[in-house]
């Protein structure tokens, strides 16, 4: 039944996928270039002024 209890909850959303050179954007650093991964834990980003490592799950990192 759709409304039981015991219903499974639904399947989380696949983690996105980044690659070095993707155009990226992220809501407390801006704009930024992708210029390293490290096997879906984290991702290496040039901001320009600076670089970051944004660790899985990417919650405030968009690909453009």
């Amino acid at each position: 039944m759709p409304t039981s209890p015991f219903k499974a909850p639904a399947p989380a959303p696949p983690v996105e996928q980044f690659s070095v050179n993707d155009q990226v954007t992220h809501d407390r650093y801006g704009l930024g270039v992708v210029i390293g991964v490290e096997e879906e834990a984290a991702v290496i980003v040039d901001f320009g002024s600076r670089q970051e490592r944004i660790t899985t799950p990417f919650k405030k990192l968009y690909k453009l």
